[in-house]
């Protein structure tokens, strides 16, 4: 059986460059060398594509930029070449599917799905409107609310607009939200530029933190709940995993929670009664399909304290998988060990392509 020619790729531009390569070191560890031959292409923070031959050890701790066998490379535009191009010789090798282990901007935005999209070449995830739509928390929250998908109550603004003159966006919080809310960059991921706020004096250097991260803000009312995870899988036809709940004791999940903080813990199962976990496994499926997901996505949902509301937070279309990420543990607890999720994954990403 010939093997698949399967390109990673990992790093990035974003801020979540560290989280990637974490991500692709777990990734890389499962995916079976019987099935694949795997090219590696790192992408450094300014933007380099490199085609990268070293060990995974090095990617964890950033080593592999120094690498002296690192060669520049593209994936080429081109459908007649269907590879990564590289420039020094000219030589193309072959790829018959891309696994972006990209988080953030560039990453899991639509951008580099285009290139994908242009070059004829399948990938693992998410389509360009898809990904485009649920990395922007304004636009998915006008999706969801459009469809009638519960979720916390919104405003959103342009950053210069606020900046500019606070005072109508400041009235709308007021009238529509109240206090406490959560100001958030509509495009960011893993809660960088995200702050609770808890009184309209602590507004405007929230909007400064979040404005850094984009031209535009979403300011969402603060839920007193629980925080449950849902994963998805599929094209046409998606499942959902069982539900794991977020246990930390900080005010929310941040970047440092999440990832840095031995604290912060994880039950899969949640602690959920039976009908409130069907109802949020449905919901995902729904939002997923809605938003013309495809193989992948983390649906991320409070459960409201005060009367069990299940309320949709956001949509992740390349979601962690490093050692402590939701995502692959999910599956697991559901019965679909790492290597075969990717296996899945690799498959629906040809399916896709048809």
């Amino acid at each position: 059986m010939n093997k698949l020619r399967v390109a990673v790729l990992f790093g990035g531009e974003s801020s979540e460059h560290e989280i990637s390569r974490r991500s692709v070191s777990s990734i890389l560890a499962h995916l079976n060398p019987e099935k694949y031959d795997v090219t590696c292409i790192g992408i450094t923070k300014d933007g380099k594509w490199m085609l990268y031959t070293g060990s995974r050890d090095a990617i964890m701790d950033g080593a592999w930029e120094q690498d002296e066998s690192n060669r520049l490379c593209v994936i080429s535009a081109n459908t007649a070449i269907r590879g990564i191009l590289l420039p020094d010789s000219g030589e193309v090798l072959p790829v018959d599917v891309i696994f972006p282990v990209l988080h953030g901007k560039n990453g899991e935005d639509g951008t580099v799905q285009g290139l994908f999209e242009l070059a004829g070449i399948p990938y693992v995830g998410c389509g360009v409107l898809a990904s485009s739509a649920c990395m922007d928390k304004a636009v998915t929250n006008m999706l969801l609310a459009y469809n009638g998908i519960p979720k916390a109550k919104f405003v959103w603004c342009y950053t210069d607009d606020y900046l500019e003159n606070p005072a109508p966006v400041e009235a709308e919080i007021a009238e529509k939200l109240g206090y406490p809310v959560f100001v958030k960059p509509a495009n960011a991921g893993s809660s960088v530029g995200v702050s609770k706020v808890s009184s309209p004096d602590e507004l405007y250097e929230a909007m400064q933190i979040a404005g850094k991260e984009d031209g535009r803000i979403v300011i969402e009312e603060a839920i007193v709940g629980r925080e449950v995870e849902c994963a998805v899988l599929g094209n046409r036809k998606p499942i959902a995993s069982v539900i794991g709940e977020v246990l930390t004791d900080v005010e929310f999940y941040t970047y440092d929670a999440k990832y840095k903080d031995p604290d912060s813990k994880t039950a899969i199962p949640a602690n959920l009664p039976v009908e409130i976990s069907e109802q949020i496994r449905k919901t995902a499926v729904e939002a997923y399909r809605m938003l013309g997901c495809t193989g992948l996505s983390r649906v991320d949902f409070f459960v409201r304290n005060s009367d069990n509301a299940i309320l949709l937070n956001e949509l992740n279309t390349l979601p962690g998988f490093t050692s402590i990420s939701m995502y692959p543990k999910l599956f697991e607890a559901a019965g679909i060990p790492t290597p075969e999720l990717l296996d899945r994954l690799i498959e629906l990403a040809l399916e896709r392509a048809g």
